[in-house]
C-alpha cells in the first residue's frame, strides 16, 4: 500500500481519503512501536527544564545527535546534562543560545551545523515564558518580553535553520504552542495572543515548506507540571510590583492571585511531550500532522483544529494554492 504524502499529493499522484487514513494508522501503529531516531540531528531551545530538558535527554538516548540549547551559560543545568551525555555516551551537546538575541542564535545554528557537519534535520522551538495577568496591566515591558520570546523568538531560530534544512532536502521543525493558542482563558496575559500568533505563524510555514519537504507541527500541550509555573511567578511578581493603580485597581481581586500560580493539581507526564515528538519524527516525511494535541485531562481545541482544516480545505482547497493546502491537510 502506497502511503498518500504532501510531496504525492504536489507530484500529482492520486489516491482516496480511506487509503490514506488507513495508511496514516498504519505508520502510526509503526512509529508507536519502534521510534529510532539514528542518523537524526535535532536542536531543541530552552533546554534547561520542563519539556526541553525531558526531549534532549529522551532523543539522545533513541539514538539522535543533540543540540541542547539554552542561556545564560555557564550554568549547572548545562554542566548536568555534560555529565548525563558523558556517563551514557550519548551524542548531547550544550550549546548557548538565546532565542531574544539575533547575533546568539546566527552563532549558535551555525555551531550545531559545524559540529552536525552540515544542516539539521530537526528543530523543537520549545523556548517559551508565561505573564499572568489582566492585558491591560500588562506593560509594554512584559508585552514585548512575551512577543520577542514566544513569537519573534520562534521565527529567528526558524530562519537561522531553514537554509541548511533546504540544502539537504528536508528537515521538520516542531513549534511548542499550547491548547491556550487556540483557546482563551481570561487573565493569562499575552500567553494566548503570543501562542496564536505562533499558530498562525506556523501553519503560514508548514504550506510554504511543502516544495522544500519541511514539515511543520504545532505541538499543543495542555497544563503539564514543569518549571514554568516558577518561571512565571518570577516574571509575573516583577510586573506587580512595578504596574502601576491606574491599570490594577480595577482587577483587585485577579491582581492579588498574580505570581502566587505554582501549578499545583496537575499529574500529567511531562514526558507526553517529548514521546510524541519522537513518534512523529519517526513518521514518514510528509505524513507528519500539522498539529498535535496532547494533555493530560481534556483537550478543548479539537473542534477549532478541525474546522480550521476544513474551513482552509473549502476556501482554498481548489485554488492555485490547493496542493499546498492539501499536502498539509489531507
Amino acid at each position: 500500500m502506497t502511503a498518500l504524502t504532501r510531496r504525492s499529493l504536489l507530484a500529482g499522484a492520486a489516491a482516496t481519503g480511506a487509503l490514506a487514513a488507513t495508511s496514516l494508522r498504519a505508520q502510526a501503529d509503526l512509529v508507536e512501536a519502534t521510534s529510532d531516531l539514528s542518523g537524526k540531528s535535532v536542536l531543541i531551545t530552552g533546554c534547561s527544564s520542563g519539556f526541553g530538558r525531558l526531549g534532549a535527554e529522551h532523543y539522545a538516548r533513541l539514538g539522535a545527535k543533540v543540540f541542547a540549547t539554552m542561556r545564560n551559560m555557564p550554568r549547572p543545568e548545562a554542566d548536568e546534562l555534560r555529565n548525563l551525555a558523558m556517563a551514557e555516551g550519548l551524542q548531547l551537546y550544550i550549546i548557548e543560545i538565546d532565542v531574544t538575541d539575533d547575533e546568539s542564535v546566527m552563532a549558535g545554528v551555525e555551531e550545531a551545523e559545524r559540529l552536525n557537519g552540515g544542516g539539521l534535520d530537526v528543530l523543537v522551538n520549545n523556548a517559551g515564558i508565561g505573564l499572568s495577568g489582566p492585558i491591560e496591566v500588562q506593560d509594554m515591558e512584559a508585552t514585548m518580553l512575551m512577543y520577542d520570546t514566544n513569537v519573534f523568538g520562534a521565527h529567528r531560530m526558524a530562519r537561522a535553520v531553514l537554509p541548511g534544512m533546504r540544502a539537504k532536502g528536508g528537515g521538520q521543525i516542531f513549534q511548542i504552542s499550547s491548547q491556550l493558542g487556540r483557546v482563551i482563558i481570561p487573565y493569562s496575559g499575552h500567553y494566548s495572543p503570543t501562542k496564536f500568533a505562533l499558530e498562525a505563524t506556523s501553519e503560514a510555514m508548514a504550506y510554504e515548506l511543502v516544495p522544500h519537504n519541511i514539515d511543520v507541527t504545532i505541538v499543543e500541550p495542555g497544563g503539564y507540571p514543569t518549571e514554568v509555573w516558577v518561571n512565571r511567578n518570577i516574571y509575573t511578581k516583577a510586573l506587580k510590583e512595578r504596574a502601576q493603580d491606574i491599570h490594577i485597581s480595577g482587577y483587585p481581586q485577579v491582581v492579588a492571585r498574580m505570581g502566587t500560580e505554582d501549578g499545583s493539581g496537575r499529574s500529567a507526564d511531562p514526558m507526553d511531550i517529548p514521546r510524541l515528538i519522537a513518534r512523529t519524527i519517526a513518521m514518514p516525511a510528509g505524513t507528519r500532522p500539522l498539529r498535535a494535541e496532547v494533555s493530560g485531562s481534556r483537550i478543548p481545541q479539537v473542534g477549532i483544529n478541525k474546522a480550521t482544516r476544513e474551513t482552509q480545505l473549502a476556501w482554498l482547497g481548489e485554488s492555485g494554492y490547493g496542493p499546498l493546502i492539501k499536502a498539509v491537510h489531507d
